[in-house]
């Protein structure tokens, strides 16, 4: 059963964008799934806001860059010390803490506003404790879904985790952009009930018996994660293709630059902007849970890193709104495909044993490249101006895509979802 490990992950997106009967039968995992779609809405909702501000503030592109610089400091820096706090303390606490830290951040820009004190360096300090408190509360909460539910239902809840945040990432920009029209007041504090509902809704509560004892997280394990990646040529194609596509094609750090100055739409259509590549990316995980891709595995893959690259390209050059919109729903729509197969060439090619390592691994370089994405960006806009960035991402998606092909050939060869054999190792 060659492709069974891709039927389970396109299973996970089958869902509707609330939890079906058997999972709302679930009360903790419910009350888990809404204080999610709480939180991730006040996210989104509160990088919209910080975003425009420090454009309006600085007018510098930079300065965008930097906001993800900040935010991939601390994703790094306490990659072990989250796994550690992970797998040693109560996971839903750690939770907890996080949603208030963004709760405090989002008090803090709500504060300054009110006093006409909003400063650029104020925008930075919240900026890093969102960083801080996202690095420990990503790869926590993930953790906690298998203790809410019964194994049988385990991808039932998380096909509705996953629907949670797609639905938070379309509506929490279009919402806090007419929201921010209005008044960016209104924002901040809503983002800060947001955040403060999620941390309630947590207190209720009670994943089932304590998480188990592992070996902490130490140099040494992480290494091994490494050590298995260099050995495994197609592991390696996949997770450094994924890397040097998102560093080099994020153009999500500009928009406010675009909506602002390129399109004149304003903080409704940078929100709108903003949501537009989560309809891409919603759209076309509904289409594939119906018609999963089974051959051909490699060559589309690259076909969809290449409509990336061209997406971005149209999204560049483009001055009228409605075809930005649409280029951003089309480069959603193909990362999607893209990190899918990604995800899944992932897990065939890692062994039980070692997921764990490999998959903290994985995460760090996702989380890094989208982050550095952001700086690369914003520097580059600095230099440059806005629209060279962006053309220069998607120029340098499709170039990493041929480079790739050339020096990952058996990437490109895969044909169903199935491990390499040992021949093909490094």
């Amino acid at each position: 059963m060659p492709v069974a490990p891709a039927r389970n992950i396109f299973a996970f997106m089958n869902t509707a964008l609330v939890p079906p009967l058997r999972l709302m039968q679930q009360r903790h995992f419910v009350l888990f799934w809404i204080a999610r779609l709480a939180s991730t809405v006040g996210y989104q909702m509160l990088a919209l806001l910080i975003g425009w501000q420090v454009y309006a503030l600085t007018g510098s592109a930079f300065d965008l860059g930097l906001v993800g610089l900040i935010q991939f400091v601390p994703a790094v820096v306490l990659t072990l010390v989250i796994g550690h706090a992970a797998d040693r303390y109560n996971r839903l606490s750690i939770v907890r803490v996080a949603q208030c830290v963004h709760a405090l951040a989002a008090l803090t820009i709500t504060t300054a506003l009110v006093l006409h004190a909003l400063s650029r360096d104020l925008l930075f300090v919240a900026v890093f404790m969102i960083g801080c408190a996202r690095a420990f509360e990503m790869p926590t909460a993930h953790s906690l879904v298998p203790s809410l539910v019964a194994p049988k239902l385990l991808a039932r809840a998380v096909a509705a985790w996953t629907s949670a945040n797609q639905v938070a990432v379309i509506c929490g920009p279009a919402l806090g952009g007419v929201i921010y029209a209005l008044n960016p007041i209104i924002v901040s504090a809503l983002c800060a009930a947001f955040f403060v509902t999620s941390v309630t809704l947590l207190a209720f509560v009670r994943p089932r018996g304590q998480a188990e004892r592992r070996e902490p997280p130490t140099l040494r394990s992480a290494l091994i994660g490494f050590e298995f990646i260099r050995h495994r040529r197609r592991l390696l194609g996949v997770i450094t293709l994924d890397l040097f596509v998102v560093l080099l094609g994020g153009a999500t750090a500009l928009l406010p630059i675009y909506a602002k100055d390129i399109l004149n739409s304003g903080p409704i259509g940078l929100g709108l902007l903003r949501s537009a590549p989560a309809v891409g990316a919603l759209t076309i995980t509904v289409i594939m849970s119906r018609y999963p891709i089974e051959r051909h595995i490699g060559t589309k893959m690259f076909a969809a890193v290449a409509v990336y690259g061209l997406a971005t390209i149209a999204f560049g050059l483009s001055t009228w709104f409605p075809m930005s919109l649409l280029a951003l729903v089309v480069l959603g729509a193909s990362d999607a495909v893209s990190v899918v197969i990604r995800f899944s060439l992932v897990q065939i090619e890692t062994p039980e044993d070692k997921r764990g390592r490999v998959s903290a691994v994985n995460y760090l370089f996702v989380g890094s490249s989208n982050t550095l994405g952001d700086f690369e960006s914003g520097t580059v806009a600095a230099w440059l101006g806005a629209v060279p960035s962006v053309l220069i991402g998607g120029l340098g998606s499709l170039v990493i895509a041929g480079l790739w092909m050339l020096f990952f050939p058996t990437l490109r060869r895969i044909d169903r979802f199935e491990p390499a054999d040992e021949s093909e190792r490094v």
